[in-house]
C-alpha cells in the first residue's frame, strides 16, 4: 500500500473496498496456505456485499468486531463476558439473526440503542411517498399570497369596476396640482370630478378638492383606484381626476395688452417674451411652461405648425402652469419676429457652441447683456430652428459645456437649456424702486 503525498488530493474508495482490505490485513498473519487465501477473499466478498448496504454507523460497528480473532478455548479472556463475534456467514445480508450464534447483529432503531427501551415509532409522513404529496410551485405562491392579502383568496376577489362613460366634449385631467389649479382659475368647462374612494376619512386636500367643486356646481364621484388609472389611462393621478374642456392657445394679434407691457415700455425697461417653433413633446413643452413661469417670462407664443397641443399630459408635466399662463399661438412666426425687430426688440436664436456658416455672432448665455425688450427663440428637439426664422435672429445664444462631448450628446434636452437660458437672463431683471 503506497503512502499518499503531501498536497495530493485524497483517493475515493468505496466502503466494501475499504472493509475488505481491513479485513485482509488482520488475516495477514495466517495466510501460510490456500485454503487461508480463500477464506480471507471470502470474507472480503461478503463484507463487501454488507458494506455497500449499512450505513457508515453501522459499517463501523461491524468491523470493530470483525477485526479481532476469536481466543483459543483453553487461553482465558482478558475481560470477562466479552465475546468477539466471527463475520457473518455468506448470504447473511441485512436481516436480523434470530440468535447470536447466526453471526449477524440485530440492528436495533436509534431510540432503543439511546434508551435501551422500546420506543414506539413517532408519526413520520415523509416515509409514505405516496400519502402526501408535496404542493406545487404555484400553490406555494398562491397561499403566500393569499396570507398577505386575505382579500384576493379565491371566491373573495372584488369584480371589476366598471368603466366610467366620459362627458362629450371633455378631456381629463389627472394629478393634485393641475386639477386644483384648474379649478382655482375657471379658465376651463368642467364635467365630473373623480375621487379615489377610501375607507378613512380623507385627507384636508381631498376635501379641499371637493369643497371647490361643490361651489362650482360639479358633482362629485367616489371610484376605484382602477376607474381612475382607466380615466387618465395610466398616468400617475394621485387619486384625482377632473373633467374638463380642451384648451387651445389664442391668436398672438388678439390678446389685449397687458398692464406691465404698457408700464416696461413707457420706462424702456425689459420685457421678455418666450417662441417656441415646433415643440412636440407634450413633456418637453409642460416643463418649458414651467421654468417660464417660474422665472418670470411675459408672454409665450408657440407656432402653429409642427407643435405640441395643450393636453392633460402638458398640464400635468407644467405642474399646473399651463392652467396660469396664457399661451398664444401664430402661423407666420417670421412674420411676428419681423413686427417684434421693427419695434426695437432684440431677437435671440439659440444654437451649439459650434458656430454654422452664415449665422449671426454666437454669444454665450453668460456674458449677455439684457438692456431692452427681448425675445428669446427656442427651436424643435431634433433640428432646432428653421433657416426662416434664424435670419430674423440678431444673435445666437449659447451654452458652454464643461467637457469634451462626443458626438450624438453634445446639446441639451429642450427643456432643460430653456431653464439655463431664461435664468441667465432674467438675473439680470431691474427691479422697479
Amino acid at each position: 500500500m503506497h503512502a499518499r503525498q503531501a498536497g495530493s488530493p485524497p483517493v475515493k474508495r468505496w466502503r466494501g473496498e475499504a472493509a475488505g482490505k481491513q479485513y485482509s490485513r488482520a488475516a495477514s498473519g495466517k495466510m501460510e496456505s490456500l485454503p487461508a487465501f480463500l477464506g480471507s477473499l471470502r470474507h472480503s466478498v461478503r463484507s463487501s456485499f454488507v458494506a455497500g448496504s449499512l450505513s457508515h454507523f453501522q459499517l463501523r460497528r461491524r468491523l470493530a468486531t470483525w477485526g479481532k480473532p476469536l481466543p483459543p478455548e483453553n487461553e482465558p479472556s482478558s475481560k470477562a463476558g466479552r465475546k468477539t463475534v466471527p463475520p457473518p456467514p455468506l448470504g447473511c445480508g441485512l436481516g436480523p439473526a434470530k440468535d447470536e450464534t447466526a453471526g449477524c447483529l440485530r440492528v436495533q432503531p436509534r431510540e432503543i440503542r439511546r434508551s435501551g427501551k422500546e420506543i414506539p415509532r413517532r408519526n413520520e409522513p415523509w416515509r409514505n411517498r405516496h400519502a402526501a404529496v408535496e404542493p406545487s410551485h404555484e400553490e406555494e405562491l398562491r397561499n403566500l399570497r393569499n396570507d398577505d392579502f386575505p382579500q384576493l383568496k379565491a371566491g373573495s376577489r372584488q369584480p371589476r369596476p366598471p368603466p366610467v362613460e366620459r362627458t362629450r366634449g371633455c378631456e381629463v385631467l389627472f394629478g393634485a396640482a393641475p386639477c386644483s389649479l384648474a379649478l382655482a382659475r375657471a379658465k376651463r368647462s368642467f364635467g365630473r370630478l373623480f375621487l379615489k374612494a377610501r375607507r378613512n376619512s380623507p385627507p384636508p386636500a381631498v376635501e379641499g378638492f371637493a369643497r371647490r367643486a361643490a361651489e362650482l356646481g360639479i358633482p362629485v364621484q367616489q371610484v376605484h383606484r382602477k376607474v381612475l388609472d382607466a380615466l387618465c389611462k395610466g398616468g400617475v393621478h394621485q387619486g384625482v381626476c377632473l373633467e374638463a374642456t380642451a384648451l387651445h392657445p389664442t391668436d398672438w394679434r388678439e390678446r389685449p395688452a397687458p398692464e406691465a407691457e404698457e408700464t416696461a415700455a413707457y420706462r424702456g425697461s425689459q420685457l421678455l417674451w418666450l417662441a417656441l417653433e415646433g415643440i412636440q413633446d407634450p413633456m418637453n413643452l409642460g416643463a418649458v411652461l414651467r421654468s417660464a413661469h417660474f422665472l418670470g417670462v411675459h408672454g409665450i407664443v408657440m407656432s402653429q405648425r409642427n407643435s405640441c397641443s395643450l393636453t392633460p399630459v402638458v398640464s400635468k408635466a407644467s405642474s399646473g402652469a399651463l392652467e396660469v399662463l396664457d399661451v398664444f399661438s401664430t402661423g407666420d412666426l417670421p412674420g411676428l419676429l419681423q413686427e417684434k425687430s421693427d419695434q426695437g426688440w432684440e431677437v435671440l436664436g439659440t444654437a451649439g457652441p459650434a458656430k454654422a456658416q452664415g449665422d449671426p455672432p454666437l454669444v454665450s448665455c453668460l456674458d449677455f447683456r439684457w438692456t431692452r425688450p427681448t425675445i428669446l427663440l427656442l427651436g424643435n428637439e431634433g433640428v432646432g430652428l428653421s433657416p426662416e426664422t434664424r435670419r430674423w435672429c440678431q444673435k445666437m445664444l449659447t451654452i458652454s459645456p464643461g467637457r469634451e462631448l462626443p458626438p450624438g450628446i453634445e446639446s441639451l434636452n429642450v427643456s432643460v437649456a430653456a431653464g439655463i437660458l431664461l435664468h441667465a437672463i432674467c438675473s439680470q431683471k431691474v427691479t422697479a424702486l
